[in-house]
């Protein structure tokens, strides 16, 4: 059987209950065919949401088997179809560290699609930054970065984002970092959020 055929579409699905039993599946037989295949289909319009769902959830499982397609999902990005943007972008966040350099020069690419994109993109990019973030030699040109996905986080998602960052930040960014926590806490609505935020200041002191 083709691994296409066990896609959820093929199956008459709308749930993604088959994709995930399939990337489970690949997860421990790590037949680089099948992958291959499914990475080949990300441009048939009519299954290529199936395939980065499954590429994605592989990627979350073992990252090693689609780390070598960071060039196919980062290509993604310039999809007119919003699904196909996230999904990359969430295939990214999994393989990020292991192209680290890929990542790093993409970064133009990716800020450009979170700019533009959905909340699970804009989620992903902060994965995406923190991971670059932690490599030594990028570490300064990450950081102004994520000062400002931070900036422009939507209140919903910016005790997670600022949690995040916060394991990164180093001396040379700390009152910045302060700065943007204590001028967005008005936003923060949702008492256990915002008590989340009041933490990372105490902690900051």
């Amino acid at each position: 059987m083709s691994v296409l055929d066990q896609l959820s579409s093929a199956q008459n699905r709308r749930d993604t209950l088959p994709n995930k039993e399939l990337a489970a599946l690949l997860a421990e037989s790590g037949d680089s065919k099948a992958i291959a295949e499914l990475v080949n289909n990300l441009s048939n319009k009519k299954i290529q949401s199936d395939c980065i769902k499954v590429l994605y959830e592989l990627g979350e499982r073992k990252p090693d088997l689609i780390a070598g397609f960071a060039k196919e999902f980062i290509a993604l990005l310039d999809s007119k179809n919003n699904r196909m943007v996230w999904g990359a972008m969430c295939a990214i966040d999994t393989i990020a560290l292991k192209n680290a350099d890929l990542v790093y020069n993409a970064l133009p690419k990716i800020l450009e699609a979170a700019n533009a994109g959905t909340v699970i993109t804009k989620d992903h990019t902060i994965g995406i930054l923190v991971q670059l973030g932690s490599v030594k030699k990028y570490h300064d040109d990450i950081l102004p970065l994520l000062l400002e996905q931070l900036q422009m986080g939507l209140p919903n998602q910016f005790p997670t984002y600022a949690e995040k960052i916060n394991l990164l930040i180093s001396q040379s960014y700390r009152s910045e970092f302060i700065k943007i926590l204590r001028d967005r806490m008005p936003d923060i609505e949702t008492e256990t959020k915002r008590k989340r935020v009041e933490k990372l200041l105490k902690k900051l002191g």
